[in-house]
């Protein structure tokens, strides 16, 4: 008598303000295309009310735009699976495998949390460098074990996510992903990059404007406070001062940055956490010490 199989359980979450409907669409139907996987999608409508959705789509409505990774939380909170993929609304499945090759990679290693793909342009655009978990970004980027994650659109293991708290839901949006890989991989996690499985995404340079530079340097703040042991805060700090200054030349620019650092350094960063000395030999040793 055959065995029954149990299908991967994937709680999927996106955000949407409405302002994608086209994109959507297709983050949708690509979504709904996905085989041998049993999904559970929430979409929170942050300061947007849903409608007009399949009615596979389960939704949340916040009246008030929470940011992104407080957006995430509430999604998170509402999906059932022991996976959760977070799927950013103009991002899309060029293939129906995509879902369950992220999740045998997850479920196939028991001390693997994150399983990111590698994303591309779909009108053939250069990916960003961010996208990449890796400092040589030549060709995608090495397959395994990496030190960061993007976060538009990755898969985690739901014990692994609850076990660090979740995303730092006061950032609103800027390095939120950085905190909750350093958590993971603290608590004896591995973050796994898998480059041969590919989702969609527009290649968009994030808005450089007063909001941006302001969560940049207050978040980049938190994030040390939060994580790092103390010797190493202002190592890690300095670091990515000297690295503002030798990008950004925009005096105003930069003068909001620096108002947003002090405002990192004098408001409540949340929990503090720091990384064990033996975290920060495995990240260095991954090649990304957190002083950089």
């Amino acid at each position: 008598m055959p065995q029954e199989t149990t299908l991967p359980r994937v709680g999927v979450v996106l955000l949407h303000m409405g302002d994608r409907p086209v994109e959507l669409a297709e983050a949708l139907r690509t979504l709904r295309a996905q085989e041998d996987v049993d999904l559970d999608v929430v979409l929170v409508g942050n300061g947007w009310e849903p409608q007009g959705l399949p009615d596979w789509v389960r939704t949340v409505h916040l009246p008030e735009n929470v940011g992104i990774p407080e957006g995430r939380n509430v999604g998170a909170r509402e999906v059932k699976g022991e996976l959760l993929y977070f799927y950013d609304d103009d991002a899309s499945l060029p293939t129906p495998d995509v879902l369950s090759r992220l999740a045998r990679v997850i479920l196939g290693d028991p001390t693997v949390a994150v399983a990111q793909p590698r994303g591309l342009d779909p009108t053939g655009k250069p990916s960003p460098r961010r996208w990449v978990p890796r400092f040589n970004v030549e060709d995608g980027g090495k397959a395994g074990p990496a030190t960061w994650f993007w976060e538009a659109v990755f898969m985690v293991r739901c014990e692994a996510f609850e076990q660090v708290g979740g995303w730092p839901g006061h950032f609103f949006y800027g390095h939120e992903g950085i905190d909750l890989a350093w958590r993971l991989v603290d608590a004896g996690w591995t973050i796994q990059y898998v480059p041969a499985v590919i989702v969609n995404h527009p290649a968009t340079s994030p808005a450089r404007h007063q909001v941006f530079y302001r969560m940049n340097a207050r978040n980049r703040v938190w994030v040390a406070r939060r994580n790092l042991p103390a010797p190493l805060v202002p190592v890690y700090l300095a670091s990515w001062t000297a690295v503002t200054l030798a990008r950004v030349h925009d005096k105003d620019a930069l003068a909001v940055w620096f108002k947003g650092f002090g405002e990192g350094m004098t408001s409540d960063a949340g929990e503090r956490r720091p990384m064990s000395w033996r975290t920060v030999g495995r990240l260095a040793r991954a090649g990304r010490p957190p002083v950089i």
